[in-house]
């Protein structure tokens, strides 16, 4: 049964859905997008949140200085680095916060993904491509573009929901489960969908 993360919670309530249903990551997003969460906020969001959940950051193309403060001031335990961050970039942010790395890939080839494999990070965490947008499509990609051994582990993201979740769960085997869209109302969490999505994967043995 691969881990679930729900990303883009904004709203002390959305703190007190996840709360209540316990997926193993939540995901503040830190960049220029409808989901984006400043920076004090996420702060005391992170204070609101159970312990047993882990809090992921997520830039994209971010000024260095700036994701180290965030990941240094105690409001994320991981970083996800969604833009078009080199190896170079990585090792920096790596050495100055200690935290554990998730390098995003916008999931074009085979090929791509594997060289992802050897950027300095700790996880990868595959997603759909479209041109000059990063994440938060809320539209899945041909997964057999993925190879079958990758040494990483990885997370899912594209368009994951009720009706799919389980097929990826099954059939790609990722380490964990990113959701974001798949759990929105009218373009704010939904309790009922997020408590409906974790019980459909914690339901499989």
């Amino acid at each position: 049964m691969s881990r679930i993360k729900i990303c883009g919670l904004k709203r002390e309530c959305d703190i007190d859905y996840v709360n209540e249903f316990l997926p193993d990551y939540i995901g503040f997003i830190f960049a220029n997008t409808k989901r984006y969460v400043a920076p004090e906020l996420a702060k005391t969001l992170k204070l609101r949140l159970d312990s047993r959940i882990k809090a992921v950051g997520v830039f994209v193309n971010e000024d260095i200085n700036c994701v180290c403060a965030i990941a240094n001031g105690g409001t994320i335990d991981l970083i996800q680095l969604h833009g078009d961050e080199d190896e170079e970039y990585i090792k920096t942010v790596s050495l100055r916060t200690g935290k554990q790395i998730i390098k995003a890939v916008r999931v074009k080839s085979g090929r791509q993904v594997l060289e992802a494999e050897k950027l300095p990070c700790d996880y990868l965490l595959l997603d759909t491509y479209r041109k000059e947008q990063y994440g938060g499509i809320g539209e899945s990609f041909n997964w057999e573009l993925i190879p079958k051994k990758l040494s990483k582990p990885f997370f899912l993201a594209g368009g994951l929901n009720c009706k799919n979740v389980l097929q990826a769960d099954k059939t790609v085997k990722p380490y964990c489960l990113d959701i974001s869209t798949g759990v929105e109302e009218n373009g704010f969490k939904s309790r009922e969908k997020i408590e409906k999505i974790i019980k459909i994967i914690r339901s499989e043995k």
